[in-house]
């Protein structure tokens, strides 16, 4: 499949070029230890000593991102309750890499992966209270920060549903008869077109390799603020439907202060869709665990 996926670099960095990039601008930090953490479809992201997180786009579209959290994540502070990687080295372009560079505060924990239903329940609340927060922040102010009204065209179920088939067709045989039953029953019953718009503050990409836990299981953390944008709430109120058991939504909208019906539905379709997405690039990558824990959020999303 190589060169033709969405998540494809453009230009890899690897521990040497980060280390002498890193180096040369932030001669202070020179003498920590570094190693790769991983990389996800726009960044490849180091751990520089136990204190700082570079992240380094990979591909041109994520430069915007880049310069836009630089701005607005600084201003974010006094509306989080969850601990998020706040901006402290701003590192520039240059004739070895082309491209801006970011350094945060390291925000410790671990992946959500395989969590019983019971631990995943206990942060319903944690989230929902994130999330409200989140979404009360000044759509204007964010917008001045140079966040994009919603590019992805959240609200159009039509042309997501004809994606998520097109999807579906790609990792079918990378699912149980019993999964892709039940995910084209979904499909079938889709049968709205669009939603109204509704604009707010998003993270964007709210999902369980941008979430961390602690050690009880609780959400501890959340990372990867480069699809910041102003749009539809229901794509972060997804993560009420992929990461938390059908018994605990009831409470995390409580605690959210409600949302209406299209609201939910939108939601269940994010759901469905960004961890079909994971699961693609999961089997392309060859990652078990990530496909396995993509598969169990989808599965989550369309339970009762």
């Amino acid at each position: 499949m190589g060169g033709t996926n969405v998540w494809d670099a453009e230009w890899e960095v690897n521990e040497e070029q980060a280390r002498t990039l890193i180096g040369r601008q932030f001669p202070q930090l020179s003498s920590k230890k570094m190693k790769r953490l991983g990389w996800g479809w726009d960044n490849t992201v180091f751990l520089i000593g136990d204190e700082y997180v570079f992240r380094f786009p990979r591909r041109t579209i994520a430069v915007g991102s880049i310069h836009m959290e630089g701005k607005l994540l600084p201003k974010l502070e006094a509306y989080m309750t969850i601990p998020y990687p706040k901006p402290l080295f701003y590192g520039e372009a240059s004739d070895e890499y082309p491209a801006p560079f970011l350094g945060y505060a390291y925000v410790p924990g671990d992946f959500p992966i395989g969590l019983t239903e019971e631990r995943r329940a206990l942060s319903a609340e944690t989230l929902a209270k994130f999330l409200r927060r989140l979404h009360e922040f000044p759509v204007q102010a964010a917008l001045k920060c140079g966040v994009q009204q919603d590019h992805r065209n959240l609200t159009d179920i039509a042309s997501r549903k004809v994606k998520l088939e097109g999807f579906l067709s790609k990792v079918v045989e990378h699912l149980s008869p019993e999964e892709s039953g039940v995910i084209e029953a979904y499909i079938s019953r889709l049968q709205k077109d669009r939603v109204e718009s509704v604009n707010a503050l998003l993270h964007g990409d709210l999902h369980f390799k941008n979430m961390l836990v602690n050690e009880n299981g609780i959400v501890s953390g959340i990372i990867d603020w480069g699809d910041l944008s102003v749009g539809h709430p229901a794509c972060d109120l997804s993560v009420a439907y992929s990461f938390l058991p059908p018994y605990a939504r009831g409470v995390f909208f409580e605690t959210y202060g409600g949302a209406d019906e299209e609201t939910k539905l939108l939601a269940r379709l994010i759901a469905v869709y960004i961890p079909i997405l994971i699961l693609m690039q999961a089997v392309d990558d060859g990652n078990e665990a990530i496909a396995a824990e993509a598969k169990s959020n989808i599965m989550r999303a369309l339970s009762d």
